[in-house]
């Protein structure tokens, strides 16, 4: 698969850079960021952390607000910032709403006309996204892990807990975490996968952790008591409480609250090294 360089730009020793590429899944041309940590030798390997945005985004707020560079440097990690659904497919109405459509695949593989086509986000994250990176750049391959942030958030979870093993840990920035009971966005999930109750809680994730059996999974998850999501639409609560179901106790979230903070970049900026010391602990055993 032909990898397009989209810009490069040397930052704290690395260099965070933007490929583009066709998505055989999606059907359509995609961009993904890429942060390449300075290394000792041409041949060293570094793990790879993966970072999903929220509604709205592309692969750019997070390399250009977060300032995760400076950590990833100094943690040694590569870190992938894909863009946040499929562009430019020509869907009726895609562009109409900042809840569904362009920015807002809710990371899920639809199964409704016309989406079904383009928004496979789910199998072009954990399936061909992960193996284009896995091929193409330094990644020690068993030493991945992901993170994301807002509906980002619920996409890193789908990810993990679909995929039992796979990733080393996780962590979260201001979660969506029960997605079906969201009064903003259950009408863009509904329009992606259908209104079947049982298949709407196949991609919530406040539902999917009840069952999961996979290896033991430690979950950071921080958010502000100021964001203006927290009550209505994360849902972090109806989530935790489910974790603790968890057969076997598999499942254990750690949640900090911190006061004042919203739901924006200024928040994830301020706590974002904390998340690279987390991944930082699991990725090296």
């Amino acid at each position: 698969m032909d990898l397009k360089i989209v810009s490069s730009n040397k930052s704290f020793g690395g260099y965070q850079k933007v490929y583009e590429h066709f998505s055989p899944t999606l059907q359509c041309n995609m961009k993904f960021g890429i942060y390449l940590p300075p290394g000792e030798s041409e041949n060293e390997k570094f793990p790879v952390l993966f970072y999903l945005s929220g509604l709205t985004c592309t692969e750019q707020n997070v390399i250009t607000k977060a300032g995760f560079q400076k950590y990833a440097a100094q943690y040694k990690i590569i870190v992938v910032s894909p863009d946040t659904s499929p562009r430019n497919c020509n869907i009726p109405g895609e562009d109409d709403k900042w809840n569904l459509g362009s920015g807002a695949s809710m990371y899920v593989n639809a199964t409704q006309e016309p989406w079904n086509k383009h928004y496979q986000m789910f199998t072009y994250i954990t399936d061909e996204l992960q193996q284009l990176v896995l091929k193409s750049f330094p990644i020690i391959q068993e030493k991945i892990s992901i993170f994301g942030h807002s509906m980002g958030g619920h996409g890193a979870l789908l990810c993990a807990l679909l995929n039992p093993g796979m990733y080393k840990s996780v962590s979260l920035f201001a979660p969506v975490c029960n997605i079906s009971n969201s009064p903003t966005l259950i009408d863009g999930l509904k329009t992606l996968i259908g209104e079947e109750e049982e298949i709407l809680q196949k991609w919530d994730t406040t539902f999917l952790v009840k069952k999961y059996d996979g290896p033991e999974l430690e979950i950071l998850i921080h958010v502000g008591t100021d964001d203006e999501f927290l009550t209505k639409d994360l849902l972090i609560d109806n989530f935790v409480k489910a974790a603790n179901e968890c057969k076997d106790n598999k499942i254990k979230t750690k949640v900090f609250l911190e006061d004042g903070y919203d739901h924006g970049y200024y928040f994830i900026s301020t706590f974002i090294e904390e998340h690279f010391k987390f991944h930082s602990s699991k990725l090296s055993l």
